[in-house]
């Protein structure tokens, strides 16, 4: 459980002259807990994270991460990398620890002859979009604008493209990496191999990604939005949504919600994203647009840019987030049933609750193709409980939970590593797991790069 009055763990202790010689080193800053800007700077998406490292490293370019590693290394110091700081685990940040912190580093390349963008890791989704789609062109990517590159392309990378053009791991070409030692390698089909097929679903076990080399698809526009439904009709419009979905062709991705409006009814959207030629989605959509009807069409034309925000204001920083995601064997009656029951009780108004489609492209990659196993997935639940006040902490919780349980008989057991909290990582990366350990003992064989989803190295002292 992760909470801000959680037991503050001991670590080394580095005087000012060593910490003057990092200082030295770097091209960017070097932020300590007497500087006015340090709480700020140490603060990440999830409210219930409160934790304060010994310092923080604001890299300036891959010569920085370098730095940053070789002291941390030095000093014995733990080690946490942040990008864009969204993950609720909080695994950014750590009491007594240095942190890396890549989120000014916010350069892009995009080559739209060969259909290629170099990124570095300080991104947010929204802001590579913005960039690759002025030349028409985008990679798939999450749902959310205010996520990090590198963290959701680490993890696997669902999103609204995913039976087009799969997850963002499929997308990955290359990668320039820090290792635990401070070299910096570059990870391809050709080189570093091992290190290559490892980054895309192993999350930040291996090293650090200071450049990624992405695959891009021309994609000028969209056909997308919400279609809201009131909470009565749930039940009808989850089994139409489930089986829309399964009739989907792969332009079409469908993902459904539980949400409650601004005027506190609760409701269940269904979220289209269509990707191929406009006239021909007007076709494919017009049923779904047609079903109950809804009470609110909001599917239109739009940039894919855009589509990327359409659920930012149901996930906002600073509040109090616990998550929990289950992958489904299938979206059978009693697992809508389940979960509607399950929602109908749900404690904050904040709160939602998705059901995520994978398909396509994304379920045509072998499970051992990438480090990501779970390919045969095509829904999943994702509980965002959210609320304001840390008095409620336990109550909403303990919902989440009680929900995770409840559909425990429907699910595969496997994790989404984005999402994973309280999850072991054997559900996290599943039959690649033997194989991860084997590559983790190459390239960090005393455990560095720890605070994460775990990949002990068998040779860890």
């Amino acid at each position: 459980m992760i909470h801000s009055e959680q037991v503050r763990t001991s670590a080394p202790v580095v005087d000012d002259g060593d910490l003057g010689e990092l200082r030295s080193r770097l091209r960017g800053a070097l932020v300590l807990p007497r500087d006015p800007e340090f709480d700020a700077t140490r603060q990440v998406f999830n409210a219930m994270i409160d934790r304060r490292p010994v310092a923080i490293a604001r890299c300036a370019d891959t010569a920085d991460v370098v730095a940053a590693v070789d002291f941390g290394r030095s000093n014995g110091l733990p080690i946490t990398v942040r990008s864009g700081g969204h993950g609720v685990a909080g695994h950014c940040v750590h009491d007594g620890g240095l942190m890396i912190d890549l989120s000014t580093m916010k350069g892009i390349q995009v080559d739209p002859d060969r259909r290629v963008a170099h990124a570095q890791p300080g991104l947010r989704l929204g802001e590579f979009i913005l960039a690759t789609e002025q030349f028409g062109l985008v990679s798939p990517t999450g749902t959310v604008s205010d996520t990090g590159l590198a963290g959701l392309t680490l993890g696997a990378g669902y999103g609204w493209l995913n039976g087009k053009y799969g997850l963002a791991i499929d997308n990955v070409l290359g990668a320039e990496v820090v290792t635990a030692d401070g070299q910096v390698l570059h990870a391809t089909t050709d080189e570093n191999p091992d290190l290559f097929w490892a980054l895309r679903g192993g999350s930040g076990n291996f090293g650090i990604v200071t450049m990624f080399e992405l695959r891009l698809h021309p994609v000028p526009q969209v056909l997308g939005g919400m279609l809201i439904h009131p909470f009565p009709r749930a039940g009808e419009g989850l089994r139409f949504y489930r089986d829309t979905a399964a009739a989907a062709p792969d332009e079409l991705t469908l993902y459904a919600g539980f949400v409650t409006t601004p005027d506190g009814h609760q409701a269940v959207a269904i979220i289209p994203c269509w990707c191929g030629p406009l006239e021909e989605g007007e076709r494919v959509l017009a049923p779904i647009r047609a079903f109950g009807p809804p009470i609110a069409d909001l599917v239109r034309p739009m940039p894919y840019s855009t589509m990327n925000t359409l659920t930012d204001e149901a996930a906002p920083p600073g509040l109090r987030h616990y998550w929990k995601q289950s992958l489904l064997r299938g979206l059978t009656d009693d697992a809508i049933d389940t979960i509607i029951d399950h929602v109908a009780r749900v404690p904050s108004p904040r709160t939602v609750v998705l059901i995520e489609h994978v398909h396509g492209a994304a379920q045509r990659v072998a499970p051992t193709a990438t480090a990501f196993p779970h390919r045969d997935t095509s829904h999943s639940v994702v509980m965002l409980s959210m609320w304001d006040d840390a008095a409620h902490d336990a109550t909403n919780i303990g919902w989440t939970r009680e929900l995770a349980t409840a559909v425990r008989p429907f699910a595969t057991g496997g994790a989404y590593v984005n999402a994973a909290l309280d999850e072991k990582p054997g559900a996290a990366f599943g039959v690649n797991y033997e194989r991860l350990v084997t590559i983790k003992n190459r390239y960090d064989p005393t455990n560095l790069f720890r605070h994460n989803t775990n990949i002990a190295p068998t040779t860890a002292s």
